[in-house]
């Protein structure tokens, strides 16, 4: 429930105010909150354990026309210096996505299945990396929704880090999408020269107004030699699985 002494613009400020991602959210978004008369929060799901811990909560805003907002707020300490994180997402499946990607322990690991995936050796572990992303695991059948994709797709754009990034051709056919589906690919957490790192593509398609579609290949990682969290956006799936494997070399 919201606290009694809080005003919903409070609420709001310190949500926004105290996420490492705030300036991601859709600007629509953010204009239509500016109204909001109440809210509420809720823990949407958690885990803990000795060392790490993460936690979805659902705060919903009721808007003047009577339709409401809901925010996806992810709270963990995955972080180097082990103090609590947060990030903000206006879609549950954004939430669930960000919250797969997060760093496992050594036992959560091992009850999952998922172990290290590379080894001290290079050459092997460039070889069983390559298995892994030779062979995706089956796609659900899509599910468009209309919910502001030309957004969406500028979001996705404009986190990217890579120098071959989808240039402005791209960008301009995005213009015309009007639904959007966001899928999972690969997703594996691996030890890289003895630290934790995850791989993660995700594809997101864009149904466009001439009946065509148009998709983005999204790779997270976190093989990067300080350990933090990268994005890189390819156009196909064939060159974002080629930069998971040269990113594997990171010493």
């Amino acid at each position: 429930m919201s606290d009694p002494y809080e005003t919903t613009e409070t609420h709001l400020e310190r949500l926004m105010g105290r996420a490492l991602n705030s300036f991601d959210l859709p600007d629509t978004t953010v204009e239509r909150l500016e109204s909001a008369l109440a809210h509420a929060s809720s823990l949407h799901s958690s885990h803990h354990s000795a060392a790490l811990h993460r936690a979805t909560y659902r705060h919903t805003y009721l808007l003047p026309d009577g339709s409401s907002i809901t925010l996806w707020e992810i709270v963990h300490n995955t972080g180097r210096d082990g103090a609590d994180q947060h990030e903000l997402y206006a879609e549950e499946a954004e939430a669930r996505l960000a919250a797969s990607r997060l760093p496992v322990t050594p036992a959560e690991r091992a009850g999952t299945g998922l172990g290290p995936c590379l080894d001290d050796d290079l050459d092997t572990d460039l070889e069983l990396l390559g298995r892994l992303l030779a062979t995706p695991p089956a796609v659900p059948p899509r599910t468009y929704v209309p919910d502001d994709s030309p957004d969406h797709a500028r979001r996705v754009l404009r986190r990217a880090e890579n120098a071959d990034r989808p240039g402005e051709d791209t960008a301009r056919r995005l213009r015309s999408s009007f639904a959007h589906h966001i899928g999972q690919a690969f997703g594996r957490q691996c030890l890289v020269d003895g630290r934790d790192a995850g791989f993660t593509l995700y594809e997101h398609a864009f149904l466009l107004l001439d009946g065509t579609e148009l998709s983005l290949w999204e790779v997270e990682h976190t093989a990067t030699p300080d350990g933090r969290h990268m994005c890189e956006v390819y156009v196909d799936e064939r060159s974002a699985r080629e930069a998971m494997q040269l990113r594997a070399r990171v010493r």
